[in-house]
């Protein structure tokens, strides 16, 4: 038994017994044009035992809005993608900084200046504090080097510890703050 013709649709993959995995092309009341890999071929496809050669969906049974079932649909693209819509509020950003910009203007007026959401700044600002903890634990933990070279290069990473404090004003909980 094959695929009634009204589930078929163009850029379908179907696969043929004979002829293997081709892609439909054209439709007619009772025929598909179909491209298979040794040649384009015109069959039946109620009675060429076709199958379908990748997941389908069908909705006809589904009753919901299409409104609805686009939206659910686009909001799980977005959760699988890991976008964040823009009116989100980033999570550990004290709330009166959420929306804001970073402007960096040169002294030199014939150069342009540049504006940076706030949000980005702020990632970026974290970033550095979790790259600077996972550096901390590695020198730590790193048998080659001797106590004194392990104080010497904490010595560095908490001088950074302290050159980013400045960026304490961003974090909404103290506990997130650099320490000098």
């Amino acid at each position: 038994m094959g695929i009634a013709i009204q589930n078929l649709r163009i850029g379908m993959l179907v696969r043929h017994p004979r002829y293997g995995v081709g892609a439909v092309k054209a439709l007619t009341e009772h025929t598909a044009d179909i491209t298979f890999d040794d040649a384009p071929r015109t069959v039946d496809p109620g009675v060429s035992d076709l199958s379908l050669a990748e997941p389908a969906a069908s909705l006809t049974d589904m009753q919901m809005p299409l409104a609805a079932l686009i939206r659910q649909t686009a909001q799980a693209v977005v959760d699988a993608l890991g976008l964040e819509p823009p009116e989100q509020l980033v999570e550990g950003l004290a709330t009166r900084w959420q929306r804001g910009t970073v402007a960096l203007s040169p002294a030199d007026t014939s150069l342009q200046g540049k504006e940076v959401p706030l949000e980005t700044f702020f990632h970026k600002i974290v970033m550095i504090r979790n790259n600077l903890r996972v550096l901390e634990q590695k020198v730590n933990a790193n048998e080659k080097l001797s106590d004194a070279d392990k104080f010497d290069l904490q010595q560095y990473i908490t001088r950074c510890y302290g050159s980013l404090t400045t960026f304490n004003v961003l974090f909404k909980e103290k506990e997130d703050q650099f320490g000098g």
